[in-house]
């Protein structure tokens, strides 16, 4: 019997201590932990949570499965990825990530594009914005706010 499955794209992290990182995003996103699976060792071959409605998924750094290397964004240097929040009260979630620790990478701010937006960076390298759709915008406008005429 073939299962059924809900077709989805989830992000999964790398981190340097993925048991920390649970800790970190239940403060910060209020994620709510489905599962984590100890291998050796201790750390994590892998972790669920959830978080604003979606699966994130995480373990902790096996570099000896990455010919060697070491996969954080810290290791890496950063990471290209942004993962997106769209939320409700949006300042006092922003607050909330950064009393439970994380770094402000661009200060939440009304936007041309019609959300109250920021950027964060979590202890463990990732970013992470957060965004309210706070006035309507069309397209125009936004074009115009582009070519930097009437902003």
């Amino acid at each position: 019997m073939a299962i059924e499955v809900q077709p989805a794209v989830l992000p999964h992290l790398t981190v340097d201590d993925a048991a920390a990182a649970i800790d970190f995003y239940v403060k910060a996103f209020d994620a709510v932990e489905h599962n984590r699976i100890p291998g050796p060792g201790g750390k994590l071959i892998h972790a669920s949570l959830g978080i604003n409605g979606s699966m994130v998924m995480l373990n902790d750094d096996f570099p000896e499965m990455s010919g060697g290397k070491s996969m954080t964004p810290k290791a890496l240097g950063g990471s290209p990825v942004t993962i997106h929040l769209v939320v409700n009260d949006v300042d006092k979630k922003f607050q909330q990530a950064i009393d439970a620790g994380a770094t402000v990478v661009m200060p939440l701010e009304d936007q041309f594009w019609g959300d109250r937006y920021g950027v964060l960076q979590d202890p463990f390298g990732h970013q992470w914005s957060m965004g309210q759709p706070v006035r309507e915008v069309d397209m125009a406008e936004i074009q115009n706010a582009m070519k930097g005429e009437g902003h």
